[in-house]
């Protein structure tokens, strides 16, 4: 990993600069804003049948309690790191929370299917605006070295875990109190980021400039449509002529996309991003292991609360070992980065999520929890731990000041993509694998679903190892690293 990033402890300006340092307030607030963006995309469907009975949706518009927030937080993200970079990371992440939880606290009152799907959209745009600001932000907060480290594995670790513990959090409140409170959990949780952020949050220099209004309606277009034709493959079938047009369209709109970015002045996502081999490597390895996590989370809950009878509350806390295995091996992997580099961190990570993939894939008609459930969640939630902060680090390290926002933007568009694609394309192999068992044996429901998740976890081992074959070709080994190290004086990035 190249060493030009500017020290953070200079990178605050203004009144931010003046402020009393105090990094592990900063660090709270960062990861409580990720683990809520995180928690958010889960804690809501173990709730979805009481939603439905409570607010009359039908079996068909009850997807889109889900897809509606997707959308409108994977179409307007890098939007929201490109407001932070030019008009100031802290005003735009305190502004998306904000939004974030009036429609947190709003959603969780509505007394009709069309206000939940109104507020769920607001959640979007806030989640779009807080989550790549909150993360660009360490840059402006943290120390160059073990410091930052801890800072991108605490980070990774919190996201990486609130997809597990939303299931949790999901099955507890919905079955103690209401589902109203998969809503309303979001409202205390950003009160106190809201009051931390302006006295410990220190702001990063703000960088003037035009707004992308061409790129911005492009890659809203495209990241629509992509998770849009994603989310229909996987219940309509990829022949479909709904998925099919709606990929088609994406395709047009990312190729214009680049058309236009590369010759604008001022990019919504700049095209510099990709000109280091390492960052390049990093969000392309990033795609293929969390395509791994939403399989993860979603069949093995599946599989516990259909195959195994755990009820929703029991599922939830049958997640947890693997949420402790994130945190513990993120926290290791922030004192092996500096020793090591990253790419041995991502390789041995990747390996894990790997292993974990394949013993889940060999679940039978005769796999307990204890015996076939337990041992993968926890080798795939260490992994996971280690490679998502190791790939952090490549991807946020030795960005110029002016484009950091847009870097953690399309960190959090790859994350997206990935989490989308996984689930689309394991589905559909999930799919086939549970008709073809049913039609052979009809009356054996558990049969089926086992086939289905064995052969789900097997093609999910192509994404591990498409994100291996990346990480060992595109990620340089570390160089020594100096004991300080500036940034480029005309605020250019490090080809590393």
């Amino acid at each position: 990993m190249s060493t030009t990033s500017t020290r953070a402890g200079a990178a605050g300006t203004g009144s931010g600069a003046a402020r009393q340092r105090k990094p592990g307030i900063a660090l709270l607030v960062i990861v409580l804003s990720q683990f809520m963006v995180g928690l958010d995309a889960t804690v809501v469907n173990i709730a979805l049948p009481d939603i439905r009975h409570d607010l009359g949706f039908s079996a068909t518009s009850l997807a889109w309690v889900s897809s509606s927030y997707t959308l409108a937080f994977g179409g307007l993200l890098l939007l929201g790191g490109r407001i932070g970079d030019i008009l100031g990371r802290r005003r735009i992440f305190i502004a998306g929370l904000v939004l974030f939880a009036v429609a947190s606290l709003f959603g969780g009152l509505a007394n009709s299917d069309e206000l939940l799907l109104v507020w769920r959209v607001v959640q979007g745009i806030g989640a779009a605006l807080a989550a790549p600001n909150s993360l660009a932000l360490i840059s402006s907060n943290f120390e160059d070295g073990p410091e930052k480290n801890k800072a991108y594995g605490a980070v990774a670790g919190s996201y990486a875990a609130s997809l597990a513990v939303g299931l949790l959090a999901g099955g507890l409140l919905t079955s103690t109190v209401s589902w109203r409170w998969v809503m309303f959990i979001n409202v205390p949780f950003a009160l106190l980021v809201l009051v931390l952020a302006p006295k410990y949050v220190v702001e990063a220099e703000r960088h003037p400039g035009k707004f992308d209004l061409g790129g911005t309606i492009l890659s809203a277009g495209f990241m629509t449509s992509l998770v849009y034709g994603l989310l229909h493959a996987a219940e309509s079938g990829w022949d479909n002529a709904e998925t099919l047009g709606s990929l088609g369209v994406a395709v047009v709109l990312l190729v214009i996309f680049f058309a236009v970015e590369s010759k604008v002045e001022q990019p919504l996502m700049p095209l510099d991003l990709f000109r280091s081999r390492n960052r390049a490597g990093g969000y392309f390895s990033l795609v293929g292991l969390v395509a791994t996590m939403g399989a993860m989370n979603f069949f093995v809950s599946q599989y516990l609360q259909d195959g195994l009878d755990f009820s929703p509350l029991t599922a939830g806390l049958a997640f947890l070992p693997m949420a402790v295995a994130i945190l513990g091996a993120g926290t290791q992997a922030a004192k092996l980065l500096g020793k090591t580099g990253p790419k041995p961190v991502i390789l041995i990570g990747a390996v894990m999520i790997g292993g974990g993939m394949l013993w889940m894939s060999l679940v039978s008609d005769s796999t307990t929890y204890l015996s076939g459930v337990l041992g993968p969640i926890l080798l795939f939630g260490a992994g996971s731990g280690l490679a998502m902060t190791a790939l952090s680090g490549v991807i946020l390290s030795d960005v110029s000041g002016k484009n950091a926002g847009s870097a953690a933007s399309v960190l959090e568009v790859m994350q997206w993509i990935g989490f989308t694609l996984g689930i689309s394309i394991l589905s559909t192999a999930f799919g086939s694998a549970s008709r073809d068992a049913a039609a052979s044996d009809p009356g054996d429901a558990h049969h089926a679903l086992v086939e289905g998740l064995g052969a789900a976890f097997t093609v999910s081992l192509v994404f591990v190892a498409f994100s291996i074959v990346v990480a060992m070709i595109a990620i340089k080994p570390a160089a020594p690293q100096p004991a300080a190290a500036e940034a480029p004086a005309d605020g250019t990035e490090a080809s590393a």
